[in-house]
């Protein structure tokens, strides 16, 4: 008679147990699913206003990436040869619950060595994106217009001085897929 109550309890532990594990923080299982990041996806003709006057165009194609883990953001100047690529990362830290964005270019390894941390503004429909590097601080903030389906990132930097313009990119929609 005693063994019935124990054979019971063994799969009710097991069934509690496993209700209470937690879901991975990161990992392959943890896929990263963004609705407002969606809207990103496809192919862009982007005109990029930096600060000084100066305009320079370039195409991206963006698309999910490693097991839906970044949304990866390809950079090409449509100059002849290209003056300029960029590979952009976007990504999600599920353990802090913040945006990551990694930005590589040719302007190599220094330029690149600072991840920025992102923070969602759902009323905005915008990502604002913080690097502490090493020569000031710097940030960068893409947003959405959902009435015009198009996209825009602002750039402002700090060094030594008041915040000042980078740069500003309008994105033009070319095809849906990347």
């Amino acid at each position: 008679m005693r063994r019935f109550p124990l054979l019971l309890a063994i799969p009710l532990f097991a069934a509690t147990m496993s209700a209470q594990s937690p879901t991975p923080a990161d990992g392959r299982d943890a896929t990263f699913a963004d609705p407002l990041l969606d809207n990103l996806v496809g192919v862009w003709h982007v005109v990029r206003k930096f600060g000084d006057g100066h305009t320079a165009e370039n195409t991206v194609r963006i698309g999910w990436v490693l097991n839906h883990q970044f949304l990866e953001l390809h950079y090409v100047d449509v100059a002849t040869p290209p003056q300029y690529e960029a590979l952009a990362f976007i990504g999600f830290d599920h353990k802090t619950q913040r945006y990551v964005l990694h930005w590589i270019d040719v302007f190599g390894g220094r330029a690149s060595e600072t991840i920025g941390y992102g923070t969602p503004d759902e009323a905005a429909h915008a990502i604002y994106f913080t690097f502490n590097n090493p020569d000031g601080q710097f940030i960068n903030a893409y947003a959405f217009d959902p009435a015009t389906k198009t996209w825009s990132s602002v750039m402002r930097q700090k060094n030594k001085g008041p915040w000042s313009l980078f740069a500003e990119d309008k994105f033009t929609r070319i095809a849906l897929k990347p």
